[in-house]
């Protein structure tokens, strides 16, 4: 089952690269019936064309920045699946064909995390050593004691709420910015690696010095 999703995830990448489909409804309309010889689940297969649509999201973002992909494919065994578990008798249920459902053992910890009040399993990923159920958590509310407002320009720097006010000068930290741009500018021998170690010891003193000019 776990190899059986992990072909079914790269037959789906295939059809998404072939159709420029990277929409998870589109992959699905044009994925799913590619997908009808495999003796599985129906809802493994609509996992699978979601997982695959993640991945190539993932590929269209890295190409949108520049940077060089290859083509995608999952390599991993897997499942991942949000439909037809259950969750009984300290065991996960999970369909393997139709009729058939096999058991997997919890640990007495995932038990106890799952069994608490409130708590309900959304999802899991199978692999062959791993078992990962996703529960989904509500965040604690933290109340606003007090508020900080921030008002900066080049040269000016103020914080303050309704109880006081710093106001910081920033000209002096300005002037050391443009020094230390102005050395390592000046710096014209063509050799990068000496261009980094300039800049990097004038960078590193810059941080100093402003650093020192703030806890005057």
């Amino acid at each position: 089952m776990l190899d059986m999703f992990r072909r079914m995830v790269n037959d789906s990448i295939r059809v998404g690269l072939s159709n420029d489909a990277f929409a998870p409804r589109r992959l699905s309309l044009l994925s799913y019936s590619q997908l009808a010889h495999y003796s599985s689940p129906s809802y493994y297969k609509l996992c699978s064309i979601s997982r695959a649509a993640g991945i190539l999201a993932a590929r269209k973002k890295s190409l949108k920045r520049g940077f060089p992909t290859r083509e995608p494919y999952a390599i991993r065994p897997q499942l991942t699946s949000c439909y037809g578990f259950k969750i009984k008798n300290g065991e996960l249920e999970i369909p393997t064909s139709r009729g058939r459902r096999s058991q997997i053992p919890l640990t007495k910890h995932t038990q106890e995390a799952v069994s608490q009040p409130g708590v309900t399993v959304r999802s899991f990923t199978l692999t062959r050593t791993r078992l990962s159920p996703c529960i989904p958590r509500d965040a604690p509310k933290i109340e606003c004691t007090s508020t900080v407002g921030v008002d900066r320009n080049l040269y000016n720097l103020t914080v303050g709420n309704d109880d006081q006010t710093h106001h910081y000068d920033l000209s002096e930290t300005v002037r050391i910015a443009k020094v230390t741009a102005r050395i390592v500018s000046s710096f014209k021998r063509n050799d990068v690696r000496l261009r980094k170690v300039v800049a990097s010891k004038y960078g590193g003193r810059r941080v100093v010095r402003t650093r020192h000019s703030f806890m005057m």
